[in-house]
């Protein structure tokens, strides 16, 4: 692990940490991924399972509920300079919100083509990252309705991020 925000020692470290409540997680009945979000100098920010079978929500990854735990326990939706470590390496998804969240750098403990041996088969979910969303599977399209952009012209300033 030479290279990365985390020292190689705390980094050997933390990714233990993970995979720990990764174990104690299947012990539970659950499934063997957890998460963490740290900082360089090893404070877990947030941490998380996954959960998307108990909560009957697809996107309750571990990985996306670590982010939203740093999150929601830090007060704060930019995660810049911190490291996501995750059991397994994540999903397209799991890679998307640690984007949006600022995340600087994620380790994992378990390739993604390693967990398809165990019948975690979601390599294919990058695909997905490899295109626009007019190439996506899923199909989407354009739906331009009148009174679309209102909401986002009278927006607070304070949510604005382009000039009118």
């Amino acid at each position: 692990m030479n290279g990365g925000i985390l020292a190689p020692e705390l980094a050997d470290r933390l990714m233990q940490d993970v995979v720990a409540l990764s174990a104690a997680r299947v012990a539970e009945g659950g499934v063997p991924f957890s998460a963490q979000v740290v900082t360089p100098d090893g404070r877990v920010l947030g941490s998380g399972v996954n959960t998307v079978l108990e909560d009957h929500d697809p996107t309750a990854h571990a990985e996306v509920c670590a982010i939203r735990d740093a999150c929601a326990r830090h007060g704060r939706t930019n995660l810049a300079g911190t490291v996501l470590l995750a059991s397994g390496e994540p999903c397209a998804l799991c890679y998307m919100a640690a984007l949006f969240a600022g995340v600087s750098e994620v380790l994992y403990a378990v390739s993604a083509s390693e967990a398809a041996r165990y019948g975690y088969g979601y390599g294919t979910s990058y695909r997905l990252l490899s295109g626009f969303p007019e190439h996506f599977p899923l199909p989407a399209r354009h739906l331009a309705v009148p009174g679309a952009h209102t909401p986002f012209e009278n927006q607070s300033p304070q949510f604005r991020r382009v000039k009118k």
